[in-house]
């Protein structure tokens, strides 16, 4: 299926590892010009060789996604290396595991910072240039506790489902300009950040990690953790012009794990 992104510009943040990775090389083996962002200049050489071995135009961008003026820098040499963009993956780490209470002031201030308001810079910065020329696609990862919240994971679960709301008024803002807005929510995905929460738990349900995943995998409907280029290949079409009438849409992409109707 030809996908009829060819040549469009994207922005993918955080996209040296795990899902921004997945995405960064889906679009790019779609013909996408592509822009990653992330805080390892080592991570980010190495997924640069995997981007231009696709024959696709690739800039890599040393920014932190929590500093508004690193996202500012990385979007105006984005601009000024590849040309105005059109596709914006906006992926954030996720912010600190603990349950309501051990959590302190600091701990939701950087949680807003790192989870929230970093989407909010990106997408000010990409809409305008997108409405301009009536098109554009704004892709939110998230994740599956904006549907389904987790106690160990507070802070997460509360800005995610917050940042499915600002999907929804941002589709409804831009539906007419030729620009859909989307959030994916994966589940279950085997990257770093899946690893560190394993840990987490692990260590206060007296288990090893092998045993954590073994019981995760068990409670999926697929029975197996999900692979990112499986969080990849998703992203891609929402991204692609047969999409087009797709939009406002919060999609989990967990295995069947989130089980409500809605």
């Amino acid at each position: 299926m030809d996908l009829g992104i060819r040549g469009k510009v994207a922005m993918v943040a955080a996209g040296s590892k795990g899902l921004g990775r997945a995405a960064a090389l889906a679009l790019a083996a779609e013909g996408c010009a592509v822009s990653v962002c992330g805080r390892s200049k080592a991570s980010l050489d190495a997924v640069k060789a995997e981007l231009e071995a696709l024959g696709v135009p690739v800039l890599v961008v040393v920014a932190d996604v929590a500093k508004a003026e690193d996202l500012l820098h990385w979007h105006q040499a984005t601009e000024a290396a590849l040309g105005p963009v059109d596709i914006l993956i906006t992926n954030t780490g996720g912010p600190k595991a603990a349950i309501f209470a051990e959590l302190s002031d600091a701990d939701w201030a950087a949680g807003v910072d790192s989870t929230l308001m970093n989407v909010v810079r990106m997408s000010r910065l990409v809409l305008p240039g997108m409405r301009a020329r009536q098109w554009g696609r704004l892709i939110h990862i998230t994740s599956l506790v904006a549907k389904q919240p987790y106690p160990l994971l507070t802070i997460s679960s509360t800005l995610r489902a917050g940042l499915s709301g600002l999907t929804r008024t941002l589709a409804l803002e831009t539906a007419r300009d030729g620009v859909t807005v989307n959030a994916l929510l994966p589940g279950h995905v085997m990257t770093d950040r899946q690893t560190h929460l394993a840990e987490v738990k692990a260590a206060a349900d007296h288990i090893t990690v092998a045993e954590h995943f073994a019981r995760t995998a068990a409670a999926i409907p697929m029975g197996r953790i999900g692979r990112p280029e499986e969080i990849g290949a998703v992203i891609a079409f929402l991204c692609s012009a047969p999409a087009s009438y797709l939009t406002g849409q919060s999609l989990l992409v967990d295995g069947g794990l989130v089980q409500g109707t809605f």
